[in-house]
């Protein structure tokens, strides 16, 4: 091979997988020979060979024709490439294999790892907020006010994080209990309040408003008050 030889063949391009797929293939149940064999195809799809035959494809490879057919059949069966007819320039009509489909069943694994995700993060979340709750209360949580916690998440949708903040702003109120809790975040949710830092910031606010705001019965003896929001009242 000369040195004009080689260029020519740098200029043939090069074949790339996405690194998503490099990082699950295997949890999509792909060994690497049929990634490698999916890479071929591929590798053929960008330079215009649609179809080859086993041999041609397990050319270079460490498997022979039969493993490669074996592959091919395998992955067509389960869905992750496909055979497409297609028609060249002169009309004439042609079968071709495609990786295609590889790219729906990856993004189908990704979504269902995503949920799995997010429903473990939310029931760690529950978990964590019946704990807070019942050490707040310090006692259990009925059979009741077990299910109003979970409504609150599955149902209204509230974050974990604008439940504790509620809980804190009963618990600074005095008014340990779910019915005013369940007002907070009424009040916040219609006042269009989405996370706790806008749900923190709307209480402090309040607050030092509050404090602004001398009190109409003085008394001569000092008693230290916390003050806070009436969500009953609203």
């Amino acid at each position: 091979m000369n040195r004009q030889q080689f260029i020519n063949m740098q200029q043939m391009g090069s074949t790339s997988l996405p690194n998503l797929l490099i990082a699950h293939y295997e949890q999509l149940g792909l060994n690497e020979s049929q990634m490698m064999v999916m890479l071929k195809i591929k590798m053929n799809e960008e330079q215009g060979v649609f179809f080859q035959t086993f041999e041609e494809l397990s050319h270079g490879m460490t498997i022979s024709a039969e493993e490669c057919a074996y592959m091919v059949q395998h992955l067509i069966q389960k869905g992750f490439i496909s055979i497409q007819p297609f028609e060249d320039r002169s009309g004439i009509q042609h079968d071709r294999y495609s990786v295609e489909p590889l790219w729906g069943v990856l993004y189908d694994f990704l979504e269902a790892k995503q949920a799995k995700e997010a429903q473990k993060n939310h029931v760690q979340a529950e978990k964590s907020l019946y704990a807070l709750f019942e050490d707040e209360f310090g006692r259990p949580l009925s059979p009741l006010e077990g299910e109003t916690l979970s409504i609150w998440m599955d149902q209204d949708h509230h974050d974990a994080a604008m439940i504790r903040l509620a809980l804190r702003e009963a618990v600074l109120s005095g008014k340990l209990n779910f019915r005013y809790i369940d007002r907070i975040l009424f009040e916040w949710k219609k006042k269009g309040l989405k996370t706790a830092e806008e749900a923190k910031e709307h209480s402090q606010h309040f607050r030092s408003q509050q404090k602004a705001t001398p009190s109409k019965e003085e008394t001569s003896s000092y008693k230290r008050q916390v003050p806070f929001y009436n969500w009953l009242e609203q």
